[in-house]
């Protein structure tokens, strides 16, 4: 049910969709539904909430990725995060998210708690661990890490839910030229 009400949301917007329209798309009645959601808006909820827990990567997965080479690692990480963007279930979660979090600003912050802080927590210990041993200068590094993210994952992420497909190639030389930029940025002057 939460599935279909997503696509509902997604397809028709918050305000179009009704609970008469999931109902019948799920064969339930509305008093079943009503059952289980006090209101349209608690399905919303819902719906989104199971969206972003199928979205996770999990941050097990995120830390495997790293290696010696830090310039790797930040390339591993940001492959990691646009692919699991381009499944289908990642591009409507963030088209979801992009035209209703102005209404449910808590949807957001969810997906950031769940999704993105986890992996910026990682991001941020791995470029204070390589700043302790000298090998870059991050006088800040969550702040660095969140930099990283803009700048490396955020336009590909933009493009990407716009519906502008990025080759892989293409998708490749920005990473690499994305994480050499910011590289530049934190070595040691």
């Amino acid at each position: 049910m939460l599935d279909s009400a997503l696509s509902l949301f997604l397809e028709k917007g918050f305000e179009q969709t009704t609970i008469d329209l999931i109902a019948a798309s799920v064969g339930m009645t509305k008093r079943t539904i009503y059952a289980k959601y006090d209101d349209k808006a608690a399905l919303f909820r819902a719906a989104v909430e199971r969206a972003i827990q199928l979205y996770i990567v999990p941050i097990e997965t995120v830390r495997a990725s790293e290696s010696p080479n830090l310039e790797e690692t930040l390339i591993r990480v940001a492959h990691i995060r646009i692919a699991n963007l381009m499944t289908a279930e990642g591009l409507r979660l963030q088209r979801v998210l992009n035209s209703e979090s102005y209404r449910f600003p808590e949807i957001f912050e969810l997906f950031s708690a769940r999704s993105v802080q986890p992996t910026i927590a990682y991001l941020a210990d791995l470029l204070h661990r390589r700043a302790g041993a000298g090998s870059i200068a991050a006088a800040e590094p969550e702040r660095a890490a969140v930099a990283f993210m803009g700048m490396v994952v955020g336009p590909a992420a933009r493009s990407i839910v716009a519906g502008s497909a990025i080759a892989p190639a293409e998708l490749d030389a920005r990473i690499c030229f994305s994480v050499r930029l910011f590289l530049d940025g934190v070595l040691p002057r």
